[in-house]
């Protein structure tokens, strides 16, 4: 019987040597150390950041708050309903959010003496024993009118039924 011997190659890595350059060192940070702690001993109340404050009141306009939360038929905040939020007056919607997780939505209109109509709208698919029914499918829907006098915060409930 003859026996057949294999060689294997095994590779060897070789090492090999990366000269990296020196990075020159900056001395920002020792001045802005330096400079902070001179501020410091020396009393000084005025930082590097100080710069001289202005109204911001006379940056924003002034505006009024509609808040608002949805309730659906058993008197629980309804998360993801969609609504609406338009003059009185005017049919086409100026605002359209949607309620979050507690039911709430809010939004900024202009201040002064203003009628709103909120609308709401929300459909509900009922689930029996896991399966959704959409044969059930229910439409909830509400309104609600909000009156704002000035630049304030106007609270309501939105009742979908």
């Amino acid at each position: 019987m003859s026996s057949k011997r294999t060689k294997t190659k095994t590779r060897t890595r070789k090492t090999r040597t990366v000269n990296i350059k020196p990075q020159p060192r900056t001395a920002w940070p020792a001045v802005a150390s330096l400079a902070m702690a001179l501020a410091f001993w020396s009393g000084s109340t005025a930082s590097l950041d100080d710069k001289p404050k202005s109204d911001d009141k006379s940056k924003t306009k002034p505006y009024a708050v509609i808040f608002g939360t949805a309730y659906g038929p058993d008197d629980r905040p309804i998360y993801g309903a969609k609504v609406t939020i338009h003059p009185d007056g005017k049919k086409h919607p100026s605002w359209e959010l949607y309620s979050d997780h507690r039911g709430e939505f809010a939004q900024r209109v202009p201040p002064g003496p203003g009628d709103y109509v909120a609308t709401g709208v929300i459909e509900i698919i009922p689930v029996e024993n896991g399966k959704p029914h959409k044969s059930k499918k229910q439409r909830l829907t509400g309104e609600a009118k909000v009156h704002v006098a000035g630049e304030e915060e106007r609270d309501f409930s939105l009742h979908l039924q």
